[in-house]
């Protein structure tokens, strides 16, 4: 789940990290009323993506008049596909340099890995791309935390930058992580000011979904993903579904295996169409399962892989061919069976349908790759 700024920095500064005085607004008469408060502001678009500032979406406001009309302007714009319905009014802080930080989940190390560069307002790729040399990662063990001393030996010394200041913003950095159960957590641009105080000019927030459970409170302030038609349906049903732009339809039992067949169909220069994984369902929801998945006009052949240890593979296949009549693929669809109940499961798919699966997920995967080709 992603946070949009305003609800993001309460995050940072309940950490210790100083922001800048701000106040949310979602009509032009609102923002000029917070502006002649805090005095020469920046106006923000309020959406769930980054780069809203090439979009228009950010803008400086010298008085309440200027930000009425920025706000007015920025109102009703989109960006990335998102609604502008608020923006964040905010004052304006000299800066006198501008670093980036964040600490994410890193698949490679499989943990919390930190992100430091001394140059900051630009798009962490720009920076990696422009300035690699500049570019601090440091992998964090999420059971012993990010101790000052791994900080002390990572993190170079800048000029003009209190390093302490700094070491410290970086440490409460990685404490509004762990203790959010974040995904992502970014501070871009992370800016010096002339007093050398360092403040947070911008925060990126990305809830774990799985750790919902464990913030409803926090998660109430987030905006869901953006969902497609067919998402939308997934998750009134109760699956797990994501639309993706391939034309290999998907349907498998368990994450792991759901992921696995993905990277197989990629691996044998296919596209996946979908995430959808049915497991214990199969046997209730196979009809809307099937048509989820068939009903993307982009799926040109469907793969069905299961395999049974605990859900047996002949419940599975037994709920999908409880609903084909009905739903009637009009693509052609590969199978591969294993585990518990795979004998069953073939003697029911050769009764029903008079096919065979194939020996091994691999040949499945390159029959229904070569099918849309």
């Amino acid at each position: 789940m992603n946070f949009e700024e305003h609800a993001a920095k309460p995050l940072l500064r309940a950490a210790g990290i100083a922001v800048p005085d701000s106040g949310l607004a979602r009509t032009a008469d609102e923002a000029a009323e917070i502006a002649r408060k805090i005095g020469p502001c920046v106006v923000k678009a309020q959406v769930p993506t980054g780069k809203r500032g090439k979009a228009g979406g950010i803008a400086l406001a010298a008085s309440p008049e200027d930000a009425a009309g920025e706000a007015a302007r920025i109102l009703g714009m989109e960006i990335a596909g998102f609604p502008v319905r608020s923006v964040l009014v905010e004052a304006q802080v000299p800066i006198a340099k501008e670093l980036y930080a964040a600490v994410l989940n890193d698949s490679d190390t499989k943990g919390p890995l930190l992100l430091f560069s001394a140059e900051g307002g630009m798009d962490i790729e720009e920076i990696a791309a422009n300035h690699p040399d500049a570019l601090v990662r440091l992998p964090i063990d999420i059971r012993a935390g990010l101790s000052r001393e791994r900080l002390e030996d990572a993190v170079p010394a800048i000029d003009g930058v209190d390093r302490a200041a700094l070491l410290d913003v970086l440490a409460k950095l990685y404490e509004a992580y762990a203790s959010n159960d974040a995904e992502l957590m970014e501070i871009n641009p992370l800016i010096v000011i002339e007093s050398g105080d360092v403040v947070a000019l911008d925060c990126k927030f990305t809830l774990d979904d799985s750790a919902v459970c464990r913030h409803e409170e926090l998660a109430g302030s987030g905006t869901p993903d953006k969902l497609t038609e067919l998402e939308q349906r997934g998750q009134e049903i109760g699956f797990k579904y994501i639309e993706l732009d391939g034309n290999v339809g998907v349907l498998s039992n368990g994450a792991g295996l759901t992921m696995t067949t993905m990277d197989a169909i990629s691996h044998y220069g296919g596209e996946p169409a979908n995430f959808l994984e049915i497991g214990g369902n199969a046997f209730t929801l196979g009809k809307q399962a099937l048509e989820v998945v068939l009903d993307n006009p982009r799926v040109e052949s469907l793969l069905i892989n299961f395999c049974g240890a605990i859900a047996r593979t002949d419940v599975m296949t037994g709920g999908v061919l409880e609903a084909w009549d009905e739903v009637d693929p009009k693509v052609p669809v590969f199978w591969a069976i294993s585990g518990t109940g795979e004998d069953e499961a073939r003697a029911m798919l050769k009764d029903k349908l008079g096919v065979e699966p194939y020996p091994t997920m691999d040949d499945a995967v390159k029959a229904a790759v070569e099918a849309v080709r």
